[in-house]
């Protein structure tokens, strides 16, 4: 642990997610008032081994609140995955007067800033940004509120030609391991069915309730596909499963893909990243380290990395509940 930080250095990992900006101008506007120095590094852990590094003051991050993506971009770095690689980059950091580090990203860059902080001592501190909404130990992450938005913005779209054509809508949504965008979007949406990774309700099920929809008279539906479902090896699989059982219906498929990632970011995420940003500083300079800053409750809290890395998705049943009550 240093005696005082001086220099805080931030990065983004992994895949972007609107809100990286926002928490980057936090970052680096935090610094400004508490009159520290803010490095920006460029394209993640591959910048850190690079020494892409460069100053940061509170007019170089004017006008990018708004903006989706990242400004000091992402990449993946396997170099980093070994100790050589990240002997090079604590070399440039201390080269560089950096005192501690801040990295934006999902469990990906959570477990290499863990590791990089556990071998050289070197303070590190966690910021969640992914649109899955996957990380342990906090109510929200970066990008995950103008996601939602995004998609059902996307699927209100695709109920208009649904209803016009009488026909059956797969819309499969990112979600590998978590299916909080499926769940919530699907819901937002009105969507029928909402099939989702943390539960396999199975095929026969899902064409029972199709079959009941159509009694009711329901001429078009919405299904909500997580990537991760396994109700069939993919969604086209599925979409022909529903067809060969199914003769009422004409099944589409429509794969939002990174369509979801973009875009300008969500007030609320602007303002999450604004918090976290804030606090991500505030928490190195108080001495923390080897943690992530999240929010619970609407508050800014600390949860120790290797909590947020190891955390296993859960899903909210009452939503499920609710999904299946306001589906009939």
């Amino acid at each position: 642990m240093v005696e005082k930080i001086r220099n805080i250095a931030v990065l983004t990992s992994g895949g972007d997610a609107p809100g990286m900006n926002a928490a980057i101008r936090a970052v680096v506007r935090a610094c400004s008032y508490h009159d520290l120095e803010c490095t920006g590094i460029f394209r993640g852990f591959q910048g850190l081994i690079e020494a892409d590094f460069e100053p940061l003051d509170a007019r170089s991050v004017r006008n990018i609140i708004n903006r989706g993506g990242t400004f000091l971009k992402s990449t993946r770095s396997k170099e980093f995955q070994t100790k050589e690689g990240r002997q090079k980059a604590y070399d440039n950091l201390k080269a560089n007067n950096v005192d501690a580090l801040i990295v934006i990203g999902g469990d990906g860059t959570f477990t290499g800033g863990q590791l990089f902080s556990k071998e050289f001592g070197f303070p590190v501190v966690g910021i969640p940004a992914t649109i899955d909404n996957d990380i342990n130990g906090t109510d929200f992450t970066l990008g995950y509120d103008t996601a939602l938005n995004t998609v059902v913005e996307a699927i209100d779209k695709i109920r208009d030609t649904a209803s016009s054509h009488n026909r059956l809508f797969l819309v499969e949504v990112m979600g590998r391991d978590a299916g909080d965008i499926a769940l919530n979007s699907g819901i937002g949406a009105g969507a029928e069915e909402i099939l989702i990774p943390e539960e396999n309700l199975g095929v026969e099920r899902l064409l029972d309730s199709l079959r009941k929809s159509k009694k009711t008279g329901k001429t078009s539906s919405i299904i909500v596909v997580a990537e991760g479902d396994k109700s069939g090896k993919n969604i086209f699989e599925l979409a022909s499963f529903i067809e060969e059982n199914l003769d009422e219906y004409e099944v589409r498929v429509s794969v939002l893909g990174h369509i979801q990632r973009g875009g300008s970011p969500s007030c609320f995420d602007r303002v999450l990243a604004s918090k976290l940003g804030v606090g991500a500083v505030e928490a190195l300079m108080n001495g923390k380290t080897e943690i992530m800053v999240g929010i619970h409750h609407q508050k800014v809290v600390n949860v120790d990395l290797l909590t947020a890395i190891k955390g296993e998705a859960k899903i909210d049943k009452e939503l499920r509940r609710v999904a299946d009550i306001t589906s009939v």
